[in-house]
């Protein structure tokens, strides 16, 4: 991959290895397996699905991640991205399984409960949604609902997921906060919480930007900022 970069703009290639080299191996805070996550989450709502996503779907391989896991990640980040941008990436991808010999999916996945009732979101949230479009509620209940089986990605790996969509979407606000409380009652600490935006600079640096001001804002309301005992605590 590094040579075809090259061979498109070789001062580029050199730009691009010094941002993989800070964000790959200057950011502990996340493992390998979550960056990969985080990148292939950017290329659905991005659609960027060209070189880009075949790079990003190789090192899942190599990160120990399988192909229903990746599947599990299109489907559920298919609820902030639309389905129409996780079915573009869901099609890429399985191309890019035949193209380099990668294992098929073994169709291992989760009940779906599309038919079934209520919802996994907190009730005020609920409430709240309900109050503001009732038609637009029993969406958010399908959507919730059909997501609440989901076993092969970790709950930490999924909020970190939704945190990268608000960023790169900018949905700052009620998202956000959900999605990071998610994140630190999953034992993420600030400071892990604070990576994930970090990591998502390459994908916007200005949306990054702005995001880390709204996170350290939200972190204080939440009682969690400069403070990594709480999220050792939510682990034990």
């Amino acid at each position: 991959m590094e040579n075809q970069v090259k061979a498109l703009d070789s001062l580029f290639a050199e730009m691009s290895a010094a941002t993989d080299h800070l964000l790959w191996d200057e950011i502990p805070e996340l493992t390998r397996r979550e960056k990969v996550l985080l990148c292939l989450t950017a290329d659905v709502c991005q659609q960027s699905l060209g070189l880009p996503f075949e790079q990003h779907v190789t090192m899942a391989a190599d990160s120990g991640l399988s192909a229903d896991d990746l599947r599990e990640m299109l489907r559920f980040v298919a609820y902030d991205s639309g389905y129409p941008a996780a079915l573009a990436a869901l099609a890429r991808l399985t191309e890019l399984e035949r193209e380099h010999a990668l294992p098929s999916p073994t169709g291992q996945g989760h009940e779906v409960n599309a038919n079934g009732t209520g919802s996994p979101l907190p009730k005020p949230m609920r409430q709240a949604v309900a109050a503001l479009d009732a038609p637009f509620s029993i969406y958010m209940d399908l959507q919730s609902r059909m997501r609440a089986g989901m076993r092969l990605l970790s709950v930490r790996e999924r909020a970190f997921i939704t945190m990268t969509v608000d960023v790169l979407f900018q949905t700052l606000q009620e998202s956000f906060r959900a999605h990071l409380t998610r994140a630190l009652g999953a034992g993420a600490t600030p400071e892990e919480s604070r990576a994930v935006v970090r990591f998502s600079a390459q994908f916007g640096m200005t949306k990054a930007w702005r995001a880390m001001h709204v996170l350290d804002t939200l972190l204080i309301e939440l009682g969690a900022a400069g403070s990594d005992t709480q999220g050792s605590h939510s682990r034990a």
